[in-house]
């Protein structure tokens, strides 16, 4: 590994890499298809949440009406594939959905979105009320409240006497929506509504299950809740599994898990014959800023385009634009090596197999994860300062293997943050130095926001494994490889940074167990991060048995410093 190796080498190094490259993006992208298709207009959805909310608007802009136009089009597409839509709420323009899904031939079960304020409420319900008269036939059940326990925005005794009040004013079924805990935790309000609807959302459970086992998981609570409530229809009001976002233990959103989840406990609905309404019709985008990424992401239609997300007939693929991702993780690896030989061509004396070995390991793990990298900056961003940092984070990751290269081919070390931004004297005059130092300095200020929000607010955020590993690779070689020979502890900023990144990613490892290996490959990467500042020591100690070694501008060769007093004519 120490001997200099020939041109050769590293041409088949890179060859390799690019293979390597194409078959893990072969294994990324391969589709699945299913038996029977997650969602077909032959044989109709019993029912699926809906809302209208697209792009930026919120329910909780009093304000916004939603106009008849877009609810019309939305509606028109459920028809294709359901019988029924569940609203929750009549506001916000949502009052006229049962007069535009009678022209569409869908029913409705309508909900009343109830809270705190028992004023609202009763206009709410008398609106509802008012509904259910005039589209006699469309309307099929009245949803009084969802999940209003759960919130904790009313008591047990005032959500039934609300319930009450409205089943003597309405000719059609009476229910509340909860999550299936609190059924069992408040059996009482059985009593006072004709069926039972709860809410079973594996990937929220206290104990997260995976998509492969959650739809028996879903049939067990609702065998379970039969039991519980004897006589009393059981209508799964909410289940679903999100396309997109972070895992919790082993549940792992994505589409291929999305269609299998979906088209399992369709099956098994059809089977027992039981009702199952989908969560949900179409991606929320205004969740994102709640839930984080995976909030956004539990549609059957895209939130965007609004197409169906597993046209029937079609495989299902994780990684739908992966020629694209494949294409630009090949022309980095490309470019990583480039750097590596430009460099190479200014040394008097080949590298190491050692070196191009680290090279290559750079090039195949950036050139895979780039696709990923782009695909999380793209979905995961929220707001500007989500874009910031994701695009900090794809920036610094393409940047980092580019300039680690090429300092590895020359012998460099990344200069500390006093050498980069300290007072003038103490600064390296090297432009390539720089741009090693700086690009080091954003990557640990990316790195740095993301460990902080993952240990403080960890809930909904993204792990940014991908991102975080195309910076973090690149240096750690360089630490290894390019290390000093002397033993000095590193300065202060340095050291704060080893510590950060260490307790952060010892508390990720705690905090979300060893089933997460999105958790588990983030917390690795930012133990590595620390390590990496752990042996972070000035350029000017890369080898003090020699004396200092500085940079001259614009060179990739260092030259050796003379101390003033052993100048000659000192």
């Amino acid at each position: 590994m120490r001997e200099p190796v020939n041109i050769g080498t590293p041409l088949v190094l890179l060859l390799v890499s690019l293979c390597i490259i194409a078959a893990i993006w072969s294994c990324l992208a391969a589709p699945v298809t299913f038996t029977r298709a997650p969602i077909d207009s032959a044989t109709k959805l019993d029912c699926v949440s809906y809302a209208p909310f697209r792009d930026h608007q919120t329910p909780f802009a009093a304000d916004l009406v939603i106009s008849p136009e877009q609810i019309a089009a939305d509606l028109v597409n459920l028809a294709k594939i359901s019988k029924c839509v569940r609203t929750y709420s009549v506001e916000n323009g949502l009052d006229k959905v049962p007069e535009l899904a009678s022209k569409v031939g869908l029913t409705v079960i309508l909900g009343v979105w109830i809270g705190r304020d028992r004023l609202k409420n009763a206009q709410l319900i008398e609106t509802a009320i008012a509904l259910t008269k005039d589209y006699p036939g469309v309307i099929t059940a009245i949803m009084v409240g969802s999940e209003v326990l759960l919130r904790g925005e009313m008591t047990t005794s005032d959500l039934r006497q609300t319930i009450r009040s409205v089943r003597p004013q309405v000719s059609i079924p009476v229910s509340y929506a909860d999550v299936w805990e609190f059924w069992q935790r408040y059996p009482e309000v059985s009593n006072d509504v004709d069926f039972v609807t709860i809410h079973i959302l594996p990937y929220w459970e206290d104990f997260p299950v995976r998509a492969e086992d959650a739809a028996a998981h879903v049939d067990d609570i609702r065998k379970r809740m039969a039991l519980v409530f004897p006589g009393k229809e059981i209508l799964i009001g909410e289940t679903g599994w999100p396309s997109r976002g972070r895992m919790r233990d082993g549940a792992l959103p994505s589409r291929i898990n999305q269609a299998r989840f979906i088209s399992e406990i369709l099956d098994r609905a059809r089977q027992e014959n039981y009702r199952v309404s989908l969560f949900e019709a179409y991606d929320e985008p205004w969740k994102r800023q709640w839930e984080g990424t995976v909030g956004g992401h539990w549609g059957l239609f895209d939130g965007t385009d609004r197409e169906l997300k597993y046209p029937p007939g079609l495989s299902i693929s994780n990684r739908p634009f992966w020629p694209l991702q494949l294409g630009s993780g090949l022309a980095l690896s490309v470019c990583i090596f480039g750097a590596a030989f430009f460099a190479v061509r200014r040394r008097r004396s080949a590298p190491r197999l050692a070196s191009w070995m680290a090279v290559a390991t750079s090039a195949t793990i950036c050139g895979v994860l780039l696709g990923v990298s782009a695909e999380e900056m793209l979905y995961d961003s929220y707001g500007l300062d989500g874009w910031l940092v994701r695009g900090g984070l794809l920036l610094t990751g393409v940047a980092a293997p580019l300039v680690s290269s090429a300092a590895l081919m020359s012998k460099r070390t990344p200069p500390t943050f006093i050498e980069l931004i300290g007072p003038r004297e103490s600064r390296i005059p090297s432009v390539p130095i720089m741009i090693l130092g700086f690009t080091l300095i954003l990557t640990t200020l990316v790195a740095a926001e993301t460990a902080l929000a993952l240990v403080f607010d960890s809930r909904w955020r993204d792990f940014p494994f991908a991102g975080l590993t195309m910076s973090v690779v690149p240096f750690g070689m360089l630490a290894v490889l390019n290390r000093s020979k002397s033993v000095m502890p590193p300065p202060v900023a340095e050291a704060v940074f080893a510590g950060l990144f260490a307790a952060a990613g010892l508390y990720i490892l705690c905090n979300e167990g060893l089933q997460n290996w999105q958790s588990l490959w983030t917390a690795a990467s930012y133990l590595l991060f620390g390590a990496v500042f752990g042996r972070h020591v000035p350029a000017q100690w890369l080898d003090s048995r020699q004396g200092s070694r500085l940079y001259s501008p614009l060179s990739f060769e260092p030259t050796t410093y003379v101390e003033p007093s052993r100048r000659p004519g000192s």
